[in-house]
């Protein structure tokens, strides 16, 4: 396999992806098939644990002490790999649940080395014990399997994400460098660095985090994996050669690992370089736990060019239906709260489980739970996202009880049938990929939402209550007067609905445990639009605009007031526009769109239109004092920097790790090759406290990273 490199494309083993990608552009919808990665609002994800999913190629199979014949060790390798995935979609078991985006492990070769752990021996099974991040996992198969899963995949009208975690290698033990591999890192084969042999500064060597900070975690090891130093630029043009080799070969989404324990400049660097090269769809993993908000994980999702699991969602999901200690009437105040946090909470991936947390479904616990789990994640905003087996209704508490092998592929279950359901409507009705939500009537155990796109619309009703049944008066529903069968054809308990000409609707019972979904879809003729992505580029990026109604002859596409015509809109169709980024000034613009006839769209507000190409600097202030509450940010002249804001600027600056108080630093993605001005900033609440003295400049590089060091002028 030839080297990686960020300037050639020219990869015998990237041709096949080249190529499948090119067909998939002459196929079908434009807003709904494997052709666009900038938008999955109309998709639902499957997550599989790629070695627990199914064994289609035994001689692939770890040997030795790392195999588990009958997954028995469940932190051994059991034997799951890309060819059993290609089975499944070929048999139609994932096509015939609505499946239309596979999210599967981390592809990347793994360590081969079998850890012991408190007398467990462990492996790297789960694909995040990375060694080389431009080789493929031998244990999931050859680079030509995973291009076959692409093929069959994109044939199939599925799309795929890959796992991807930049932020570590491997276990690492500084005191004994034979534990596993040392947290060696490989470029295509060649060693770049061991952890205990590290004379370029590839990891960092700050020891473990203690999870107190936010900087702690940033920039110290994740428990004992060796944490990469991204300031590094060898590490940073390494893992933007890495991630063009995988796009090349079709991927269709990211899902970052441990994005909270990355620097949040390189990460939006690194995504500002994707969403030049080749732009997919990209979300990570902010972990929150059970009550928790944080500012920080709003503000990350809504600046760094890539979307987020949303556990705050998940957790109260899994309050409200699987343990029963907050009500339907908390799960509506999260919905409204998060609306407000997420500049655009229809891009959040949506979930009630995943490998890092109990499964949903537990044992001896009602199936209903489950399915009206499942029901709501599919209907309302976000991007729904399916462990594996919760069709089959798997349990198991921990990892890795949570990680199972398959327990079944059998297609009669009420779960596979609700979500095979659901996921088609989410394709032939926009108010489930594109709407606002709306409550409709709301009790303890009662919620009852609306949503709404243009003239279509879907209306959802759950009564949690297992032995109860409600009496529903005074609804009101935007759906047209008439009568309306459940979606779900009674799968749950759920019966007609009569609407009346004011949209009233007449009382009546919604049995106990019942889910109901009515929808009504008709055409949307006025220019609405539903999804922009990337949210983040520079001019001369290629944006995908989804929604309805635009018509088939070219209009205008706006940034702010700047007009878009002509041979800059790259293509025009009733669902989808695809256009060039105008080279205007950086800034936050709201895009909409005008048709023909002179009619404009709604707008989508908060596209980041950077200065140009993208490297991280680091910025060093010393002998910087502050007062009790009082904390250093930084400002200055870009759009990166903020724009001289003292209300949103860059920060708050670090001062315990890489450098300590009263001297701080702060990692941000700033424009290559340009000459900026900047000055620290004292804040404490509103109060704000300058720097004397002129303004600081500094050069930026062409590529790779900087730091730039300056004294706090009194």
């Amino acid at each position: 396999m030839p080297t990686l490199s960020a300037g050639r494309l020219a990869r015998p083993w990237l041709a096949l992806g080249l190529l499948a990608a090119a067909a998939s552009l002459a196929l079908a919808s434009p807003d709904t098939h494997v052709s666009n990665k900038q938008s999955f609002a109309t998709d639902v994800v499957y997550q599989i644990v790629t070695d627990r999913f199914k064994d289609g190629d035994a001689s692939n199979n770890p040997t030795g002490p790392a195999f588990s014949a009958g997954c028995t060790q469940l932190k051994l390798y059991c034997g799951g790999d890309w060819k059993g995935i290609t089975q499944k979609i070929s048999d139609g078991y994932l096509t015939g649940m609505g499946v239309t985006a596979l999210w599967i492990s981390q592809p990347v070769e793994n360590i081969s080395a079998v850890i012991n752990y408190s007398g467990t021996p462990s492996t790297s099974y789960h694909g995040y014990w990375a060694r080389d991040f431009k080789k493929p996992n031998t244990a999931f198969g050859s680079i030509a399997d995973f291009q076959a899963l692409i093929t069959a995949a994109h044939n199939a009208g599925i799309k795929v994400i890959i796992d991807f975690a930049p932020n570590h290698s491997s276990p690492a033990d500084p005191a004994n460098t034979a534990f596993a591999e040392n947290g060696r890192l490989f470029n295509n084969g060649t060693l770049m660095a061991s952890y205990s042999s590290d004379p370029s500064g590839l990891f960092h060597h700050n020891g473990g985090t203690t999870f107190a900070t936010l900087e702690d975690g940033i920039y110290r090891n994740l428990f004992d994996l060796a944490d990469l130093n991204h300031h590094n630029a060898t590490v940073d043009g390494y893992f933007k050669s890495a991630i063009q080799g995988w796009l090349d070969l079709g991927v269709d989404g990211l899902r970052v690992d441990a994005v909270k324990h990355m620097p949040f400049g390189w990460q939006k660097n690194w995504m500002a370089h994707i969403h030049g090269y080749k732009p997919v769809f990209t979300f990570g993993e902010w972990f929150l736990g059970v009550n928790e908000v944080d500012g920080n994980n709003h503000g990350f999702a809504n600046s760094s060019g890539m979307s987020l699991l949303d556990f705050q969602f998940a957790q109260r999901m899994r309050q409200v239906l699987r343990d029963g200690s907050k009500t339907m009437q908390d799960l509506h105040q999260t919905l409204v709260d998060t609306a407000g946090q997420y500049r655009q909470v229809i891009d959040q991936v949506t979930f009630v489980d995943n490998h890092d947390m109990d499964r949903f479904h537990q044992i001896g616990a009602p199936q209903r739970k489950l399915e009206q789990a499942l029901a709501i994640t599919l209907t309302s905003r976000g991007v729904p996202a399916i462990y594996y087996g919760s069709e089959q209704y798997m349990t198991g508490n921990g990892d890795p009880n949570n990680r199972a092998m398959m327990s079944g592929f059998g297609t009669t279950t009420p779960a596979y049938q609700l979500i095979k359901k659901l996921a088609a409507l989410r394709k032939s009705n926009a108010a489930l990929a594109y709407g606002t939500q709306q409550e409709r009537w709301l009790s303890p155990d009662v919620y009852i939402y609306e949503r709404r796109f243009g003239t279509q619309g879907v209306l959802v009703a759950v009564n949690r209550s297992a032995t109860t049944a409600t009496t529903i008066s005074g609804l009101v529903t935007a759906l047209p007067a008439g009568s309306y069968p459940d979606v779900l054809g009674g799968l749950l308990g759920g019966g007609s609905l009569s609407v009346g000409s004011s949209g009233a609707v007449p009382n009546f019972v919604l049995g106990a445990g019942a889910v109901a979904v009515w929808q009504a879809a008709p055409a949307v003729t006025s220019p609405t639009l539903g999804h922009v992505g990337p949210m983040m580029g520079k001019p001369g990026n290629v944006l995908t605009i989804d929604g309805r109604g635009f018509g088939a002859t070219k209009g205008s596409v706006f940034f702010g007031s700047t007009a878009v015509t002509g041979a800059s809109i790259l293509s025009w169709e009733d669902s989808q526009i695809k256009v060039t980024v105008p080279s205007i000034a950086a800034g936050s613009y709201a895009v909409k769109v005008r048709n023909a006839s002179a009619v404009d769209s709604n707008a989508y507000a908060g596209y980041q239109l950077l200065s140009g190409p993208q490297v991280t600097v680091r910025f060093i202030v010393t002998n910087a004092t502050t007062a009790l509450g009082e904390n250093v940010y930084l400002t200055g002249d870009k759009f990166e920097l903020s724009g001289w804001s003292t209300s949103t600027p860059v920060g708050p600056a670090f001062n315990q790790v890489v450098t300590s108080y009263p001297n701080w630093y702060y990692d941000v993605s700033v424009p290559a090759s340009t000459t900026l001005q900047f000055k620290f900033i004292k804040k404490n609440g509103a109060a704000v406290t300058w720097e004397g003295g002129a303004n600081h400049t500094f050069t930026t590089p062409a590529s790779g990273t900087a730091t730039v060091t300056v004294p706090w002028q009194p």
